[in-house]
């Protein structure tokens, strides 16, 4: 007999998992990933307990393998997830998601003077801060934290 503590999450075939997302942004990752557009299974786990962070979310996502420019989405609310590909049952892949020193074309510049606001071009943020997630715009130098960013 199986240990009635245990939580019991379906076992994924194919797709991916993403795991250690903070609690607080669990929802804020499904959004900005599209999850509710998708068709295919996903499992959400909101609030489990978690050695690491107390409290943690999850998503297992069937069938779906994340692009680079998803992955860095990911990373601007929620940097320190882990990544796992499965294929046929089994972890293929686990990666760590970390901040790129840079983004492109990722999030909106606040400031509505920046030329990417007027003009028909790329977004370009540094990262000035991992840690507080302050990005800072290539063409204006407007700063913005992590609860002003807005995605492209």
């Amino acid at each position: 007999m199986k240990n009635k503590k245990q939580l019991q999450i379906a076992a994924l075939k194919n797709g991916t998992v993403i795991d250690h997302i903070p609690s607080d942004q669990l929802f804020r990752v499904v959004s900005i990933l599209g999850i509710s557009k998708l068709k295919t299974p996903v499992t959400i786990g909101f609030y489990l307990n978690s050695k690491k962070m107390k409290t943690k979310g999850i998503l297992k996502i069937s069938e779906k393998f994340f692009e680079e420019d998803e992955i860095n989405r990911i990373a601007l609310i929620a940097p320190c997830v882990k990544l796992n590909i499965i294929r046929d049952y089994e972890v293929i892949k686990k990666k760590m998601i970390h901040l790129p020193v840079n983004l492109k074309g990722l999030i909106k510049c606040n400031n509505p003077n920046c030329i990417t606001n007027n003009e028909p071009m790329e977004t370009y943020f540094n990262i000035i801060n991992d840690m507080t997630m302050t990005v800072q715009c290539y063409y204006c130098d407007t700063r913005i934290k992590k609860e002003e960013i807005m995605m492209s």
